[in-house]
């Protein structure tokens, strides 16, 4: 079973997710009583970036400006940064 089919069988709406980064997926995530939105470990997106050959800034550039900085409406996934990063920096 993929990650959209697993999704669609315990959720009734259609879940947005960010192309490409489903290794980075960590959960999914609610706001008020919005819709269930994507979660997403933003180291974990930049480094798939990286294995997919681009260096760590530009990762980080293309990744600030086409993912966490692309709005797509009610639903856009939500990129977190986690405790053991933020302990790394």
């Amino acid at each position: 079973m993929n990650l959209r089919e697993l999704l669609a069988e315990h959720y009734d709406e259609d879940i947005l997710l960010a192309d490409g980064l489903d290794k980075a997926l960590i959960g999914i995530g609610r706001i008020f009583d919005g819709p269930p939105i994507a979660v997403y470990d933003r180291s974990a997106a930049i480094d798939i970036l990286r294995k997919q050959g681009m260096k760590t800034f530009e990762a980080e550039e293309y990744f600030s400006y086409n993912v966490s900085g692309a709005y797509v409406g009610e639903g856009t996934p939500m990129f977190v940064e986690t405790i053991k990063e933020l302990r790394r920096k």
